[in-house]
């Protein structure tokens, strides 16, 4: 029997349930992974933490993981082509991720890279995606100097890769514990905290195009204000109120603009991450039966780095 963590009722992690069930047999369209890595995300919480329109209890948890095929339906093929029996595989924005196997569509599922270990394939495409979508909505472009909060963080991480990839200069928020990382992926690192503005200022010596906030405080929100001239290149992923009142961009996930996306962007990532130009460094992983205390060390916001789950399999 499979096992599974499941939300019964809104709550924080402790009361989650690890449970045994029975993943059903892979219809058309569809294909079966035994999990070998699951990515532990803040969404993962966050989205049973209270109630939620459209969304009904018991809810199974996790959004992204890494594994193998052991069955899939008739005549079906994944997202990234043609799939066979043990093939090693990534699947995002399933349901039910923190399971030792589950039954998922199949265009959800891609080829796992071969650079990557489970545990870091597994955290591949939640933050790849949204880091994706900060650079293209702000339209970040060749030889811009663009202000990321939070860099040092997983998604900010993955946003220094890929604007190396096309030629942006980032300056990136971070504590100095973590300056080292942000330069490790071609950042110019600047502590946050008072004067915040001059100490980017005299990094960037020209214009600010863009920020992308990853953070969400009110300090990286009046900061990116002060420095970029057009409040449409502003985008954040966690002040929505703040974006709300300032009229700049917000993105989640659940935003169907989003959603088509970072669903055309998955196989753009996975071939990045094939050919060594996206690395996930992930900085630890636990049990799958302890999720709710790796979800403890998520929320003090520094773990330095993703953590993962791994079934007992």
């Amino acid at each position: 029997m499979a096992s599974q963590w499941i939300a019964r009722t809104p709550g924080p992690p402790e009361g989650w349930d690890f449970v045994g069930y029975e993943p059903p047999a892979p219809r058309t369209g569809e294909v079966t992974i035994r999990v070998r890595a699951a990515g532990v995300n803040p969404a993962d919480a966050k989205h049973v933490a209270a109630p939620r329109g459209g969304v009904e209890f018991p809810v199974a948890i996790g959004y992204e993981v890494s594994g193998e095929l052991i069955a899939i339906g008739p005549h079906t093929s994944i997202g990234s082509g043609a799939a066979a029996i043990g093939d090693e595989v990534v699947a995002f924005r399933v349901g039910g991720g923190y399971s030792t196997e589950l039954t998922v569509p199949a265009e959800k599922v891609f080829a796992k890279p071969t650079t990557l270990t489970h545990p870091e394939a597994a955290n591949l495409l939640l933050v790849g995606t949204t880091a994706a979508e900060m650079l293209a909505v702000t339209g970040a472009a060749p030889g811009e100097t663009i202000l990321l909060h939070g860099a040092s963080g997983a998604v900010g991480l993955s946003v220094l890769q890929q604007a190396r990839l096309r030629g942006i200069r980032v300056i990136g928020t971070a504590s100095e514990s973590r300056f080292d990382e942000v330069r490790r992926f071609g950042g110019i690192p600047v502590r946050y905290g008072t004067g915040l503005s001059d100490r980017v200022r005299d990094a960037a010596d020209g214009p600010i195009a863009a920020a992308l906030d990853a953070v969400g405080t009110d300090e990286a929100v009046d900061v990116s204000l002060a420095l970029v001239a057009d409040r449409r290149r502003i985008v954040t992923i966690a002040a929505f109120g703040r974006a709300e009142a300032d009229g700049i961009l917000a993105i989640a996930g659940s935003m169907p603009a989003s959603t088509r996306f970072r669903d055309e962007v998955r196989g753009e990532l996975v071939s990045l991450a094939q050919n060594g130009d996206l690395v996930v460094p992930v900085a630890r992983s636990f049990a799958l039966d302890q999720a709710p205390e790796a979800h403890r060390l998520l929320a003090t916001g520094h773990p330095g780095g993703k953590l993962a789950l791994i079934p007992d399999v």
